[in-house]
């Protein structure tokens, strides 16, 4: 079964634009979330992990709050991607590879998982290697 186009977009908006879906969800929590963490990976967390199943683990690695407004995030035709590049910590030591990113909500830990997705080319980082996830990075709703 299929969800619409414009039902993905509607929860796509929701989610990382913060934009009211009428007469279903709003964004009227007393305190809502208002930035998007985005976390790096060594491996698929897989559809049951959390933000921190195999985490990047180099030195000086940290997840980057991008803001969950139309400034953070270009939401159109049932996709998602960042408005600018996402820079993580430049690694000051460790080796690793790259090859997953996921997006949850803020507070660190075994936060759950919104959407996660592959990183192509992966990233092979070490020290003095600045991660990146580019515009082109993109969430898309089938």
């Amino acid at each position: 079964m299929s969800i619409s186009n414009t039902t993905e977009t509607a929860i796509l908006a929701l989610i990382f634009n913060a934009t009211a879906w009428a007469n279903y969800a709003d964004n009227a929590a007393g305190t809502p979330q208002t930035n998007v963490h985005v976390a790096l990976h060594t491996g698929d967390p897989g559809e049951a992990g959390t933000m921190s199943t195999s985490e990047a683990a180099y030195t000086s690695y940290a997840r980057v709050n991008v803001a969950r407004t139309s400034g953070g995030w270009t939401v159109s035709g049932g996709s998602v991607s960042p408005v600018a590049n996402i820079d993580f910590p430049a690694a000051s030591g460790g080796s690793e590879t790259e090859t997953h990113f996921s997006t949850g909500k803020t507070g660190g830990g075994a936060t759950a998982i919104l959407w996660s997705g592959t990183v192509t080319p992966n990233i092979a980082v070490s020290t003095g290697v600045t991660p990146r996830l580019t515009t082109a990075t993109t969430i898309t709703l089938d």
